[in-house]
């Protein structure tokens, strides 16, 4: 790993800097990191931005349609495939799957992700012209109509929107879900996709932000355009030959407990990139489209809060929790005998609750897993008051407790830091990687 070593160097650190068990981890797991820098860009949405129907709904937190395509490919000549995403977010997985033959389910916890994972099949296989038909149609009534019911005691719902725009897209829902299915579901997709140009935030790191200098868009003209484009996109995709070759759907679930699948047989590959333990909060970041179409008030929205996988700092743990890995533990114990000084105190336990769920993960994975079943999970390490956690290293460790063999951690990137941490601790390379996992047949 001379390279890899190289970039350590350039960037200001040596492993001699990291703790021992650190230090042993790195060293245990050297002879299967490999640099894959063409990754970088598919372990990212950016590469969908693009795509038709892909592009439709931004969903910053997926990876790229050639992830998925390039994973498939390399098992294409093994047994018949069944795919699963734990964490399917929009459904990439999902979608790319169906495309190309393989049956295909996925769970998530967030119901605008598996609600945009099922439309946007939905969406490929419209008759060209009926999403701008059902506009026409509902556009001259939509100001004649009563306004449909939100989450209106949550509070970005007070402050995100002009008032007479908050009206006129409440008056859209309520256009909208006049409309028979699947047309209903594709305009509804396409309304959530304005809902953040409408209003004054900006989906931005860990929260939705305030932005009061930035201009909204009028909702009936960005949605129009919206419809044009998904119209231009169905083209795209039938010139582009994509059909539905396969069934796939999502359903509303949590991978620490998995419901009972929706497809016979067992699932034989994973392709999945679970919330990195960074302090977002999908419940935050995702709140107008949640707010709009998927909790009826705070309370539910806070109890789907909790209730998600605990990557962020609103994350509660049980006094019998305690830190699945020596790693975890360690970084743990020190972030907390510092933890005045952090800049957020609810961080040690974000780290434990984190560890704790996706040991929970991995156990259903090897659960519900077919024999000789592979694993492909993005995940990305992180640095917390200069403490590093190789979250792909401890995962791995987690996973051969469960009975999986590590075949390969491709480095994809290495990414910086914030600035305040670089100012106190020095800048440290950060990996993003993809971990290959197979259920050992033991």
């Amino acid at each position: 790993m001379r390279e890899t070593q190289l970039r350590l160097w350039e960037m200001g650190v040596s492993e001699s800097k990291l703790c021992p068990l650190h230090a042993q981890l790195e060293e245990k797991y050297r002879p299967l990191l490999s640099e894959r820098p063409e990754l970088a860009e598919r372990v990212s949405y950016r590469a969908n931005k693009e795509l038709p129907l892909l592009r439709l709904y931004r969903y910053k937190e997926a990876f790229a349609f050639t992830l998925v395509q390039e994973i498939l490919q390399l098992h294409k000549d093994s047994q018949p495939l069944q795919v699963f995403d734990p964490f399917c977010g929009m459904g990439t997985t999902l979608f790319v799957s169906a495309l190309l033959g393989a049956p295909a389910w996925g769970v998530d916890r967030l119901p605008v992700g598996v609600f945009v994972a099922n439309t946007l099949l939905q969406i490929l296989q419209l008759e060209l012209g009926a999403l701008l038909q059902a506009y026409e149609q509902l556009a001259p009534q939509v100001n004649q109509l009563p306004e449909a019911p939100v989450a209106e005691d949550v509070a970005i719902m007070r402050v995100a929107f002009d008032s007479e725009v908050l009206r006129e897209l409440r008056r859209w829902k309520t256009a909208i879900l006049q409309l028979p299915s699947p047309v209903q579901e594709a305009m509804l997709l396409l309304f959530l996709s304005i809902l953040e140009p409408c209003s004054y935030t900006s989906k931005d790191g860990q929260f939705l932000r305030m932005r009061r200098e930035k201009t909204p868009a009028n909702p009936t003209e960005l949605l129009r355009e919206r419809v044009l484009m998904a119209e231009q996109d169905i083209k795209r995709a039938r010139m582009l030959g994509w059909q539905l070759q396969s069934p796939a759907v999502a359903i509303l679930g949590d991978a620490r407990a998995l419901p009972d699948p929706p497809l016979k047989g067992q699932p034989n590959l994973v392709i999945t990139s679970p919330p990195y333990v960074n302090r977002y909060d999908y419940t935050r970041s995702y709140s107008l489209e949640l707010c709009f179409a998927f909790v009826k008030n705070f309370d539910e929205l806070r109890s789907l809060r909790h209730s998600v996988l605990r990557s962020h700092i609103e994350a509660r743990v049980a006094l019998e929790e305690q830190p699945p890995h020596p790693i975890v533990e360690e970084v743990v114990t020190r972030l907390r005998e510092r933890r005045t000084l952090l800049n957020n105190p609810r961080i040690p336990d974000m780290v434990t609750g984190y560890f704790v769920d996706m040991e929970r993960v991995i156990s259903e994975l090897s659960r519900v897993l077919a024999e000789d079943a592979y694993v492909y999970m993005v995940v990305d390490n992180v640095r917390f008051d200069g403490e590093m956690l190789p979250v792909d290293l401890i995962l791995c460790d987690m996973a051969a407790q469960a009975g999986f063999e590590t075949k390969a951690i491709w480095v994809a990137r290495y990414k910086g830091n914030s600035s305040q941490q670089m100012g106190r601790y020095g800048r440290v390379p950060v990996r993003e990687s993809v971990l290959v996992w197979r259920k050992s047949d033991a």
